[in-house]
């Protein structure tokens, strides 16, 4: 571990089954609104929602609604939900549904009393966040962000064509959140393969970056391992409880800050993706799916020995006659078949990007990188490498 550092991960995590009959009783420690957020209408057809709003009226709390989150959350629903803190003194926002609506209650929490802009403060500026935040908890229905337990923000600014992440403070994380696999059976398989490739690049932008020889390293291993086999069974039966509840704890774990200790990372799938997602309101994980297999071929040299690495104890690949880099190639060609065999897409036309939208993702995009940094023109040729 080359590298000091500090963790530090304050979220309650209530797993299981009956998790969700921990919710009474940690609303005893928040006021009487809460603002509960959510997407469209997956967890009214579930029965979540009835089940959230019995146990919120039960615990004498006055519910805000904040419904209609999107998947790709906007930077007007940010302003919307805001407002409605502001105007209903909400005490605690509850968002029920995935990743994305955690991240947006998390915007919410700290745009909410934010004095001027929080866009240009938060998440162009980076600033840190000195004003009010309103407390917020989840309850999780899709896995993939890790929001559930990080301090993590993605809000796509529509006018600007902007797609942002922010990472604020701890004081931000969830409060508590519950997870219980079952909820995770109603998503579709394509959510639900594009959830498990999230999880996968989050894994794989700690690990190919810096620090290479580390305990950090073995986790990430592990958990790329459990994903793997987990996935498979999922495929097969999508409501195989160990399958599913392997997946959400993978989730959690791989950017709850515990497998990015002492490593420099990467991000720049990440990056790339995003802006591919300011363009076309494609799925994020789809979109890293596509990304990271013309990436990694562009910058596996400048790293070569982690690639070889990640070939042999990830893949399984017996690399004893190859050369390293056709040992590395090899590990990232399992991996493209693997994004085949969960039925992701492999081109970007695939997810509505245009030849003209090219140029303009490659220079929106922030440079950066681990292993290499890259600059708009890497960018612009990795985008048509997988166009």
């Amino acid at each position: 571990m080359r590298n000091d550092f500090t963790f530090y991960n304050p979220t309650k995590i209530y797993f299981g089954r009956h998790a969700i009959d921990n919710l009474a009783e940690e609303l005893r420690h928040y006021g009487k609104r809460v603002m509960l957020a959510y997407g469209k209408s997956a967890i009214k057809k579930m029965g979540l929602y009835d089940t959230v709003v019995e146990i919120l009226t039960q615990a004498g709390k006055e519910i805000v609604d904040m419904p209609g989150i999107k998947p790709n959350p906007t930077y007007a629903q940010v302003l919307e939900g805001a407002r409605l803190v502001r105007e209903n003194d909400v005490d605690l926002i509850l968002a029920v549904g995935g990743g994305s609506v955690i991240d947006c209650a998390k915007a919410i929490s700290v745009a909410a009393y934010c004095d001027g802009d929080p866009w240009e403060k938060y998440w162009e500026k980076f600033e840190p966040v000195a004003n009010r935040v309103v407390p917020v908890a989840s309850i999780l229905t899709m896995t993939g962000t890790a929001s559930e337990m990080n301090a993590g923000s993605v809000i796509t600014n529509e006018d600007k064509m902007i797609k942002g992440g922010r990472v604020f403070s701890p004081n931000v994380n969830p409060k508590f959140s519950i997870l219980n696999p079952e909820y995770t059976y109603s998503v579709p398989k394509y959510q639900m393969v594009s959830g498990i490739f999230d999880i996968m690049s989050h894994l794989m932008e700690q690990y190919f970056s810096g620090d290479d020889d580390n305990t950090t390293d073995y986790i990430i291993e592990a958990i790329l391992l459990s994903l793997i086999h987990s996935t498979r069974i999922a495929l097969q039966n999508p409501t195989d409880y160990d399958a599913r509840s392997n997946i959400m704890w993978c989730a959690t774990m791989a950017l709850n800050k515990i497998t990015g200790v002492s490593k420099e990372q990467d991000w720049e799938v990440h990056a790339i993706e995003h802006q591919v997602g300011a363009y076309t309101d494609c799925t994020h994980g789809a979109g890293l799916a596509v990304v990271s297999i013309p990436y990694y071929k562009y910058i596996y040299r400048n790293g070569i020995a982690k690639f070889v690495r990640f070939a042999k104890n990830v893949w399984h690949i017996d690399t004893d006659h190859l050369t390293d880099d056709e040992a590395a190639l090899a590990g990232i060609d399992a991996l493209a078949k693997f994004i085949v065999e969960m039925g992701l897409p492999t081109r970007l036309r695939d997810l509505g990007t245009t030849e003209d939208m090219i140029t303009k993702i490659a220079k929106s995009t922030v440079p950066g990188g681990g292993y290499r940094r890259v600059e708009a023109s890497d960018i612009e040729y990795i985008l048509r490498e997988c166009f």
